[in-house]
């Protein structure tokens, strides 16, 4: 007789996705849709919501919609004890024999997701547990250029996205929707924007959309490296709209990197001014490597960097830095990461003589 099969996450981290966006952008009704969606079952999900009252906050963890666990605290304020609590009960169940193939974080529409995102990648013993499968953040098409107007939050939800979905677009124009698309690209030049009709949105679409694993994921890889992206460009706002202090910064290399230098300047930017890098993320093409590789970051984080299993054929090779900044002039990074490459270039030349 066979022996029975070691529980889903036993054989590697469980992906794990946050779901965010500001109060009323839809973030219930698009996960109940999607939890009826044979590619989330087994799902276990996280919810993180203000009380009736506004004062007490509730972590839900929901299985299936058979269990429900509520732990007091708030995702967006003691992140790191109440995410971990609710992340380690859900891996103790997984080691009894309770099947998960993936878990949701529904946050609270105040929530800040970079502190959440910075918790998820830099614990080492979540990291062998759960991989971060990406931040989807929710607009209401309706209201989302007001709520971008007023609400930091909000800004910053958009902002650190990997996929940013536009809901309420049958309550909204034509005009409001091209708008505020338009807007949200300049907050976040990186990330598909997609629609959920009536609520409801593919899973497939949502799923697999964060940081770069080591298989070979070459679409995204070929989306990235053959964007059709100036050299470089900043993103400024009218006085009137308050994301001016988010700006992105994109920039493309055609020939080798090396690796050092660049390292440098990250280690020096993660240290001086890591919290205003609310989102990095990069594919390199370094000197002396065959195969693309991939970095990524939240404020005072940086990933170590990742190999890929191949170059798309029909893209060009070379390298594609984003950076999402917050008070931080792009012009700052840009001329420090170039100041460090040319010193490396520099080094590695007087070597070779």
């Amino acid at each position: 007789m066979s022996s029975p099969s070691p529980p889903t996450g036993l054989n590697g981290p469980i992906p794990l996705t946050v779901l965010t966006g500001f109060l009323g952008a839809g973030k219930t009704t698009l996960l109940n849709a999607l939890l009826r969606q044979p590619a989330l079952a087994n799902t276990a999900v996280l919810i993180n919501e203000f009380g009736e009252i506004g004062l007490d906050h509730l972590l839900v963890e929901r299985l299936d919609g058979d269990t429900v666990l509520l732990n007091a605290g708030c995702l967006c304020c003691t992140i790191r004890g109440d995410l971990m609590k609710a992340l380690d009960g859900l891996w103790d169940r997984v080691l009894a024999g309770q099947p998960v193939a993936r878990v949701v974080v529904e946050t609270t529409g105040l929530a800040d997701p970079a502190p959440i995102l910075h918790t998820l990648m830099s614990d080492p013993r979540l990291a062998l547990r759960f991989v971060l499968d990406g931040d989807v953040t929710l607009v209401d098409a309706a209201n989302g250029a007001a709520t971008l107007d007023t609400q930091p939050e909000a800004q910053r939800q958009a902002a650190v996205a990997d996929r940013l979905v536009l809901t309420k677009t049958d309550l909204a124009t034509g005009g409001q929707v091209a708008a505020l698309t338009a807007r949200l690209r300049a907050l976040n030049p990186i990330a598909p924007i997609l629609t959920a009709a009536a609520g409801e949105i593919a899973a497939a679409d949502l799923l697999d959309a964060g940081p770069f694993d080591t298989g070979a994921k070459l679409p995204d890889v070929a989306r990235w490296i053959g964007a059709a992206t100036p050299h470089h460009h900043h993103h400024h706002h009218d006085s009137n709209r308050h994301d001016a202090r988010i700006q992105a910064l994109c920039l493309e290399f055609d020939r080798p990197l090396n690796w050092s230098g660049l390292a440098g300047w990250l280690e020096m930017l993660a240290m001086t001014r890591g919290a205003s890098v609310l989102r990095m993320k990069g594919i390199l093409d370094l000197v002396g490597e065959t195969r693309p590789v991939v970095v990524h970051g939240v404020q005072h984080l940086f990933h170590p960097p990742t190999r890929l299993a191949a170059w798309p054929e029909d893209a060009p090779r070379r390298s594609r830095l984003v950076f999402i900044l917050r008070d931080l002039e792009p012009k700052v990074v840009e001329d420090g990461l170039r100041a460090f490459l040319a010193a490396a270039d520099q080094e590695s030349a007087l070597g070779s003589d």
